[in-house]
């Protein structure tokens, strides 16, 4: 019981991403044929550079990807040569972006819960691995911060009243637990639901409005985004801000 407790406390860390602690997995390559910069996926992200992302991507098993949640979450990675020294690069390592979901396989996949995996873009995959190897190796990986350049983004999407914002580049810990919106004409903040993945909804009508946005991460780190969108806005732009998560 001790040992389960000391467990849960751990994973409550990384999620958290409060710790530099090492954990066991495994990871698997995306076909080495896609194009990276398409595997959005489960997280809505239409392109990853154009969200800030680039082509170290990865799709998390159920037990790391928590319904979307850990959408935008770094994570570093290194194959472990201890279990596997044929196919393990060193001690190398590479920083992914959580961007996708691994969905459980009913034939005993390795995205099965309660699994920790990675299903990697190749071009990320083979940083830590040889070439030519069998697709999956055993891997060490950490919650880390993430490094983005520029400022958080905000894309609008939706139509009428129903307004949904997908927020992407986000540095720090990189993925968001609670969103809020206000309107220029909006008395207060209006707390959004997660629609999907990076996606936010809220139902108020804001059009011919500037918009400010409050975000929340897991980590509890809360930055205001005043006047980040002008009341000129039309669905399907996207606006960067000037501030950032550290």
């Amino acid at each position: 019981m001790a040992a389960l407790i000391k467990l849960v406390c751990a994973l409550i860390l990384l999620i958290n991403g409060t710790t530099n602690a090492w954990f066991n997995g495994h990871a698997t390559y995306y076909g080495a044929s896609e194009n990276p910069a398409t595997l959005g996926g489960a997280c809505g992200y239409e392109n990853t550079f154009q969200a800030g992302f680039g082509i170290n991507t990865a799709a998390l098993s159920g037990a790391l990807f928590r319904s979307g949640e850990a959408c935008g979450a770094c994570y570093q990675l290194r194959c472990d040569a201890r279990q596997d020294p044929k196919w393990c690069l060193g001690r190398g390592t590479v920083t992914i972006t959580a961007t996708n979901f691994c969905p459980a396989n009913n034939n005993g996949g390795w995205c099965n819960a309660p699994r920790q995996h990675f299903d990697m873009s190749a071009p990320a995959f083979f940083r830590i691995a040889r070439q030519g190897n069998e697709g999956i190796i055993p891997v060490l990986y950490r919650r880390v911060s993430c490094k983005r350049r520029g400022g958080v983004r905000f894309t609008l999407k939706g139509q009428s009243n129903f307004n949904m914002v997908m927020i992407t580049n986000i540095g720090g810990s990189g993925d968001v637990k609670a969103a809020w919106i206000k309107g220029s004409k909006t008395r207060q903040w209006v707390q959004m639901n997660r629609n999907w993945g990076a996606n936010w909804q809220s139902s108020i009508d804001v059009r011919s409005q500037t918009l400010s946005f409050r975000i929340t991460l897991v980590d509890r780190k809360t930055l205001l985004f005043s006047n980040v969108v002008p009341s000129t806005w039309k669905f399907g732009q996207t606006f960067a801000s000037q501030s950032q998560f550290a």
